[in-house]
């Protein structure tokens, strides 16, 4: 709605940093929410709006194998996506985007899917930490020290664990939902088993592919050597998470959800004000300085006081 047209382009612009399922999924997403919000605002020229992908590789979804992810690298050629490939994020200063290859430009929307790193928190004990900051394990889920010796009475599991990942040697587990929720079955049966005089066993889970989507109806998959795209990798997509979600009750309510949402008008909310929500009230009613302390001449003397 504002008519300065420095801060239109930069509100227009939207930069996603990271090119793995996070980052190409939120894009994709944010594409067709934008898409539908334009239509409640016939002064905007859909060619205002510039989406930029910056990844620091240079190829996006790894995880769907070379030619997945160059199928949806042109799709999203296609629809208009800026792919900054072999680029860094320098700098987000005050909404001031600098990139490594010379871009440089205003944006109001900047989302960061460039990977994940452990809880500072951890900095701060005395346990074994790996290079990269995560608690050194054992593939058993038992904490170690860099030599290998166990401590007795320390588990870890998920994003701050670092567990060797034993179908792919000399690798680690990525920290993702599906090995944080796994390992942490496999930690609780071998608690018991370890307080029972039993031994622990050792977590495995083999990656069998992966699924993207990139939009209503869009999607790539590589599961079980078998590449799909378009449509049935989209409801291949769903089906997955759907699969995921903890509960009954709750699977029913997201697929109600979204069956609603192929018959109903997309909800599209103005956010801009989240994180500073008074902002345009102060602006309408300014705060007022508060008043000295009442006060009232009795005769010669003077009566001060709060009423």
């Amino acid at each position: 709605m504002t008519p300065d047209p420095e801060v239109r382009k930069a509100s227009l612009n939207f930069v996603f940093v990271g090119g793995g399922f996070a980052g190409i999924e939120a894009l994709a997403e944010m594409q067709d929410v934008v898409a539908d919000a334009l239509k409640y605002y016939p002064e905007l020229d859909p060619k205002e709006v510039h989406f930029i992908l910056v990844e620091a590789t240079n190829r996006i979804l790894p995880e769907v194998g070379p030619e997945m992810g160059a199928y949806a690298a042109r799709q999203l050629a296609a629809r208009g996506v800026d792919m900054r490939l072999d680029t860094f994020l320098n700098s987000c200063v005050d909404g001031q985007i600098e990139l490594s290859d010379g871009g440089s430009f205003r944006a109001e929307t900047l989302v960061w899917t460039a990977g994940v790193k452990p809880s500072p928190m951890l900095q701060h004990t005395d346990l074994p930490l790996g290079p990269r900051g995560h608690v050194n394990c054992l593939p058993t889920l038992q904490v170690a020290t860099l030599e290998g010796e166990v401590l007795e009475g320390a588990w870890a599991a998920g994003d701050c664990a670092q567990v060797p990942d034993l179908t792919n040697p000399g690798g680690w587990c990525s920290p993702s939902a599906q090995h944080a929720v796994r390992q942490a079955k496999v930690l609780a049966d071998n608690i018991r088993q370890v307080v029972l005089g039993g031994a622990p066993k050792e977590y495995r889970h083999k990656h069998v592919g992966g699924v993207a989507g990139l939009g209503i109806n869009k999607g790539v998959a590589h599961v079980y050597g078998i590449k799909v795209k378009g449509y049935p990798a989209w409801l291949m997509h769903r089906f997955y998470h759907v699969s995921r979600i903890p509960s009954f009750n709750r699977k029913v309510r997201v697929l109600a959800d979204w069956v609603l949402a192929f018959v109903l008008k997309r909800e599209t909310v103005a956010l801009g004000q989240l994180h500073h929500p008074r902002e345009e009230f102060l602006e309408v009613t300014p705060p007022v300085a508060p008043k000295p302390k009442a006060e009232e001449k009795t005769g010669d003397k003077v009566a001060s006081g709060s009423r």
